[in-house]
């Protein structure tokens, strides 16, 4: 089995699978905030790694990301061995990216075993390099077919809020605007909000999302 985190109980009636971003593992600190408030009778949340930072906390040295088909490979894999009648995919950055790159193949693929997964949780969507707005990475977000929120940071340098306010998402995307928050959803101190009340507004949108689905 892979090495994962898992909070919540094993009963759950439903299981989010959480994958980081490109910096930092499953350990970070908002990871571990978001799965710990996240996670109840009602929802277990499994965190786990790409290849590329299990080899970073093997031996302390930081990589760049694997190449796309690999990550898109670790999330089918997860998918299996953590297979769950209600499944959420769910991903910080890049993690969310690559979730929502096979979640719609993965339903249409385990749908006749009854174990598809239910919705996708994008928590700060990179739609773009900082500054390199030609860059664009979310063309695929306009023809999403799986139930999904998108929670992302009002001034995040990824997809501010004007920036995705003008991109083309799919109806089945519902979007959360966390309050002055930056890519790791931390506002200002003059926003009047703090990365703790962030992010518990967070959790509070993604339990209602998922209890809904």
């Amino acid at each position: 089995m892979s090495q994962v985190l898992i909070n919540g109980a094993a009963d759950a009636p439903n299981r989010v699978l959480l994958a980081h971003g490109a910096g930092a593992g499953m350990e970070h600190s908002v990871m571990a905030s978001i799965a710990e408030e996240l996670a109840d009778a009602r929802i277990q949340v499994v965190r786990f790694e790409f290849p590329f930072m299990q080899k970073t906390r093997l031996d302390g040295r930081r990589r760049p990301p694997d190449r796309t088909p690999a990550l898109i490979a670790s999330w089918q894999e997860m998918v299996r061995e953590f297979a769950h009648p209600r499944l959420f995919l769910a991903g910080k950055s890049l993690g969310g990216r690559m979730a929502s790159l096979v979640v719609d193949e993965l339903r249409a693929e385990l749908g006749a075993e009854a174990l598809s997964p239910a919705g996708l949780i994008m928590l700060g969507f990179p739609f773009t390099p900082p500054n390199k707005p030609a860059q664009f990475r979310g063309d695929h977000l306009a023809t999403l077919t799986t139930p999904s929120l998108l929670v992302q940071g009002e001034r995040d340098a990824f997809g501010n809020k004007d920036a995705v306010l003008g991109y083309t998402l799919s109806p089945n995307i519902q979007t959360m605007w966390v309050t002055d928050g930056d890519h790791s959803f931390s506002p200002r101190k003059a926003s009047g909000s703090t990365l703790n009340n962030n992010i518990a507004a967070i959790v509070a949108t993604m339990r209602s999302f998922i209890l809904a689905h």
